[in-house]
């Protein structure tokens, strides 16, 4: 290694450590770390490469540092963020761009000479006296066209340790890329510690410069905020998608098992609280990825990797009966960090909505807690975080898709968009082809608040492909990139929407928990061309006699016509009322919006009223079949 850092990196990494960045062979990337290195100031440095003995060390040093604890069974431990520190912070949560780039006010953005000085401010010696960690990881598949080399400067070992469950190892990925500079380069500090937790959350800031693929995170630890590869790597990515031509997406990627043992791979979108987690987990199929996507083109065929390589997953309501795969491996030996859960006298985990009673007292990210314990503004301390989570990697469940790991990707035969809609969408419907469904049912995905989110349920938020926060480049840019990415493949996956939440006029679910299995099912036949289907003004839906057949096989109980019904009519005065609500908000938010877009939804809005004119506001799948 040659340059004005090599004896700076010498003296701070010890000779092993040095070594391995010597192997690199990267001018580029000794660079960037020397940089921060210089600029952070830490009292050594540990460089992680991909031998097992690297990542242990990360995990003793977590035990060892107090930044987690062990619990009773063998590989688990847990860790406590700060009070205050329990979620992403949206609003320190910025794009950093040039003075003469505007997204428009549905993108958090600052001017990026601004926000570098900030941040540089707030780093500048914030590693005093501590070990930092470089780490090596590759998002997507390494040796693939998917990957996309990374590197971590950070001074949290649970952060460390966190990705080195979530992601796959990358050390060996830049050895590959002979000096290039094409990689993702990610710098945390969680400052200054008080307790063991982050003391200065009001200097709380997440920036993400696209322009050099840099992500800051300063005076933080929860993981939203800190593992950096996870959603904050989204904003690069899908800058650099793009530039070059793929799409990086919010979608979990299953196979759904058909006729004669055949699998097809199927891909959803879902904002928060509309059950991704729960399909993506569905109990005998398989999963590939529950959060992030990368798709290509690959010999005329859209493919897609699961970027990462584990679930930072919400634990909330995790329970035997309602989620079996997952509750067999949190309650096995093996590698998994529980973070912000209660922790009993005898060393196990406890969270909100976890089978058995609520314990009397134990340890949470408060401290000592017991029932009643109230914070200093007089409000009652849950035993568990609302947002708590568990780190685990895909392979400890039992329904990991063996394809994981495929250089190439799994082939798409559908894409999902799901919401939460109490009195509109269907449970489940097609699109006519690819460019109606990427602007009538991903373009105009919004989704209902919970009681529990804002204290008032039913208020519609616009989240565009569920990909509304994670955003870098303008939406009506993102629209037509995604409208051209499927014309010119030989057989576009098909795309559906999908509503889980439906309601009758008493206000109640008329779609049972399980249900979303047979909808699924349903989407598997049609992209084989197996089942017909009902052509209405929206798109396609299911026939009776299909659902029927497999409510029996795959739940095992009757399907009455009436639920059929009930489910599947039309409602169209909702329907209508849809469009005029997505045509204002692209009207008046969306300056660069297509305009195919408002065309297709005047086209659907023309079919609707002209069924009402005929039919009525209530039109029953039977009457169209």
């Amino acid at each position: 290694m040659e340059g004005r850092y090599a004896e700076l990196l010498r003296t701070k990494c010890g000779r092993e450590g040095y070594q391995k960045l010597v192997e690199l062979e990267n001018v580029n990337l000794h660079d960037f770390i020397g940089k921060y290195v210089e600029h952070c100031n830490p009292a050594s440095i540990f460089v992680r490469a991909d031998s097992a003995e690297d990542a242990q060390y990360i995990r003793d040093k977590a035990i060892e540092n107090g930044e987690e604890g062990k619990l009773a069974l063998q590989g688990h431990t847990v860790h406590f963020d700060g009070y205050y520190d329990q979620a992403r912070d949206k609003d320190k949560t910025r794009l950093l761009l040039p003075s003469n780039v505007d997204l428009g006010s549905s993108i958090n953005s600052m001017d990026r000479d601004e926000g570098l000085v900030e941040i540089h401010k707030y780093l500048k010696n914030i590693m005093e006296g501590k070990e930092v960690y470089i780490c090596f990881f590759c998002l997507g598949p390494t040796n693939s066209r998917f990957s996309i080399p990374c590197v971590q400067i950070t001074d949290s070992s649970y952060v460390a340790h966190s990705e080195g469950i979530l992601y796959r190892n990358g050390y060996e990925e830049f050895k590959r890329m002979q000096g290039s500079k094409n990689f993702f380069r990610f710098i945390h500090s969680a400052g200054v510690l008080e307790k063991g937790v982050s003391k200065n959350v009001s200097q709380r800031r997440v920036y993400i410069d696209i322009e050099d693929n840099i992500v800051f995170s300063a005076n933080t630890q929860y993981g939203g905020n800190t593992i950096g590869l996870k959603k904050l790597a989204m904003r690069p990515a899908i800058h650099k998608a793009s530039r070059e031509g793929w799409l990086t997406e919010h979608m979990f990627i299953m196979g759904i098992s058909g006729p004669g043992r055949r699998v097809t791979y199927l891909m959803g979108a879902f904002p928060s609280a509309c059950g991704k987690t729960a399909t993506s987990m569905l109990e005998g199929e398989t999963i590939v990825g529950d959060d992030i996507a990368y798709l290509r083109k690959i010999d005329g065929r859209i493919r897609a990797v699961n970027a990462e390589y584990g679930i930072f997953g919400i634990i909330r309501d995790v329970n035997s009966k309602d989620d079996p795969l997952i509750w067999q491996a949190l309650h096995s030996p093996g590698e998994i960090i529980f973070s912000n859960v209660l922790v009993r006298e005898n060393k196990t985990a406890y969270w909100l909505g976890k089978d058995g009673d609520t314990p009397a007292e134990g340890v949470n990210h408060f401290g000592k807690w017991s029932i009643g314990k109230r914070d200093t503004k007089g409000e009652e301390i849950h035993p568990s975080h609302k947002n708590a989570r568990y780190t685990i990697g895909l392979r400890r469940l039992k329904n990991c898709d063996p394809r994981l790991d495929d250089p190439d990707g799994v082939e798409v035969g559908g894409i999902i968009y799901g919401g939460r809609d109490s009195d509109t969408s269907v449970p489940v419907e097609e699109s006519f082809d690819w460019e109606h469904g990427i602007l009538s049912k991903g373009a105009t995905l919004e989704s209902e608040t919970t009681s529990a989110t804002l204290g008032q349920e039913g208020v519609r938020t616009f989240n565009l492909m569920s990909n509304l926060d994670f955003l870098s480049i303008p939406l009506g840019e993102y629209i037509k990139i995604n409208l051209a990415f499927g014309r010119d493949v030989k057989k576009p996956p098909l795309i559906f929407s999908a509503n889980y939440f439906l309601k009758n006029k008493k206000r109640e679910y008329i779609s049972g928990m399980k249900d979303k299995h047979i909808w699924l099912k349903w989407m598997e036949l049609r992209i084989n061309d197996d089942v017909d289907a009902i052509k209405t003004p929206t798109g396609y839906v299911p026939r009776y006699e299909d659902l029927k057949r497999l409510f029996k096989e795959v739940l095992g109980k009757d399907y009455s016509k009436e639920s059929y019904i009930e489910q599947f009519t039309l409602r169209i005065s909702e329907n209508i009322e849809k469009m005029e609500r997505i045509a204002k908000i692209y009207q008046t938010k969306v300056p660069d919006t297509p305009d195919i877009l408002f065309k297709v939804l005047a086209e659907q809005r023309e079919r609707l009223e002209k069924l009402r004119k005929e039919r009525g506001d209530y039109v029953s799948p039977i009457e169209l079949g």
